[in-house]
């Protein structure tokens, strides 16, 4: 008899596995238009960012064009060695950081500032015009962007002229060194501030407008609204865009950078991306290039996972 009724369990478990197959595929089927909105972000991830890792092995070789991936020599940690040994790759090294840390320190909360600026506008017309010539200047390359800056600056510019009406002498701001990482941190702050305000705004549009209406009821001025409710509720928000910036830091943009270095602040604008380039296209030293590529990759990967576990350790979500 109980031989019976585990038969008859083992056989109904068995009929129940595919009907919880079949239910579990269904979504795949009914939205399969959405799966394959998803495709092509999917398809450039895998052809851009996944098969491209394969190439890492070069860091790892004296590698060859003509022997290829196979036959070219291992050397092991030898081009890692080299990199913590040469003087030029650790100002390199340096000058990335430090560019990095200002555009951090600077950049970084401008979005937050101004998205708070722009929530506070009543006007809805007004608040949607400024919104607009604020995100003009993201959708510039950086090719025009840096091609202003050189018609402005230059030694005949319009800036130079009006420093000499004013009684004032020229400044070389494209070929002076001390000016060099300002100008990058200024651009960057001009084209990027008002698109990095979208996501803050996102956020505020969440926030509960009851607060602010027992917050006025309480006696609360706008600052006060500000500092006690609206900061606290985009706190996450600001957390995790500050742990994805920290996952860049040792990514401060190729174009950028290449186009205003010039022979008089190469010394202090050369940085990983325009170093790997020199390097690897221009030298031909591909494996040494690739080791200091995956040396900004891990950098980058272990202060992504540091940040998220102190935002954690801090009480907020982290990104993972």
């Amino acid at each position: 008899m109980e031989t019976q009724k585990q038969t008859e369990m083992g056989t109904g478990i068995r009929r129940a596995i595919p009907a919880v197959k079949r239910r579990r595929a269904r979504p795949l089927y009914r939205y399969w238009h959405l799966y394959l909105l998803i495709l092509p972000g999917l398809l450039y991830f895998l052809v851009y960012r996944y098969l491209p890792m394969f190439g890492l092995a070069m860091a790892f070789q004296d590698f060859s064009p003509f022997l290829g991936f196979f036959d070219s020599p291992w050397v092991g940690l030898k081009h890692f060695k080299t990199m913590f040994e040469d003087e030029e790759a650790l100002r390199v090294i340096w000058n990335t950081l430090e560019i990095s840390l200002i555009q951090i320190l600077f950049a970084f909360p401008l979005p937050i500032i101004l998205a708070l600026m722009i929530n506070e506008l009543r006007n809805a017309v007004y608040k949607r015009l400024i919104q607009s010539m604020v995100y003009l200047p993201h959708f510039l390359s950086w090719v025009v962007v840096v091609g202003i800056f050189v018609v402005f600056l230059k030694s005949d510019g319009i800036v130079n002229q009006l420093l000499q009406a004013l009684g004032f002498g020229q400044i070389p701001f494209l070929t002076s060194p001390e000016w060099f990482k300002p100008l990058i941190v200024f651009q960057v702050i001009w084209k990027e501030s008002g698109w990095g305000t979208i996501i803050i705004l996102a956020a505020l549009a969440g926030v509960n407008p009851q607060l602010y209406e027992a917050a006025v009821i309480d006696g609360a001025n706008r600052w006060q609204q500000m500092w006690h409710i609206t900061l606290p509720a985009i706190r996450s928000t600001i957390v995790i865009l500050l742990i994805l910036r920290l996952g860049s830091v040792m990514d401060t943009g190729f174009e950028q950078i290449f186009l205003m270095l010039n022979p008089f602040t190469m010394e202090v604008g050369n940085v990983l991306d325009t170093y790997v380039y020199f390097k690897g296209i221009q030298q031909g030293d591909i494996s040494f290039a690739t080791a200091v590529g995956l040396f900004k990759g891990a950098v980058g990967l272990i202060l992504v996972v540091i940040a998220n576990r102190l935002a954690k350790r801090f009480g907020e979500g982290g990104i993972y």
